[in-house]
């Protein structure tokens, strides 16, 4: 038997625009029974574009281009 295990994905972007604005970091945790099972995902993407001064005090990290 197969269960689905709920898996929470959390995105950061460079402003709200889905036209001018990236994706600049993606983040996932598993979680069983509503605890972290331990198992996630992180990375950072490069936007190819400027880091908006608003973004930038959200994020609290700066990306090279």
């Amino acid at each position: 038997q197969t269960c689905a295990l709920p898996i929470f994905l959390d995105t950061e972007t460079t402003g709200l625009s889905p036209i001018d604005h990236r994706v600049v970091e993606i983040g996932c945790i598993e979680l069983v029974n509503h605890v972290a099972t331990g198992r996630e995902f992180h990375a950072y993407i490069n936007p190819e574009r400027d880091m908006p001064a608003e973004a930038e005090a959200v994020h609290h990290h700066l990306h090279d281009h």
